[in-house]
């Protein structure tokens, strides 16, 4: 299969490629299918594109490239959903905000999004944790 993206060319995919978002997005509920690839030149980075909207792709960052001690603990209610077994299946990224200016560019270390890989099942969380900022500065980080 084929995805057209508006930003980022078109991109192969297979239907064991598709994460699919049962409640879909804070701010977009109707998308629930997406496909992860990673940005050209810049393995930091990846974008999570939905399917059913070639407009709308996210850039991604792992916590744990950013803050050497992000913590993230799944309650049960959220491995039944994803049908997590193991943590190995288990990968979390959260979102980039971009900005003309490098230090202002952010990662919303608040609101991770779980995948769970074995699966293809994901769900974005938010987090009760003051510590995690929703602006957290991406090249100023602690890692």
């Amino acid at each position: 299969m084929e995805l057209k993206t508006k930003c980022h060319g078109i991109h192969q995919y297979e239907e064991k490629d598709i994460i699919t978002f049962k409640n879909g997005f804070p701010g977009f509920k109707d998308l629930k299918k997406f496909i992860m690839f990673p940005v050209e030149d810049n393995t930091m980075f990846s974008i999570l594109h939905a399917i059913e909207d070639e407009q709308i792709g996210f850039i991604v960052v792992s916590p744990f490239d950013v803050m050497k001690d992000y913590e993230l603990n799944l309650d049960d209610e959220i491995i039944e959903k994803l049908k997590i077994k193991n943590s190995e299946a288990v990968m979390i990224v959260n979102t980039v905000t971009l900005s003309s200016k490098i230090e202002d560019i952010t990662t919303n270390l608040r609101a991770p999004i779980v995948i769970n890989t074995k699966e293809m099942l994901g769900e974005q969380l938010i987090l009760n944790n003051e510590n995690y900022l929703i602006k957290y500065p991406l090249f100023k980080g602690d890692a």
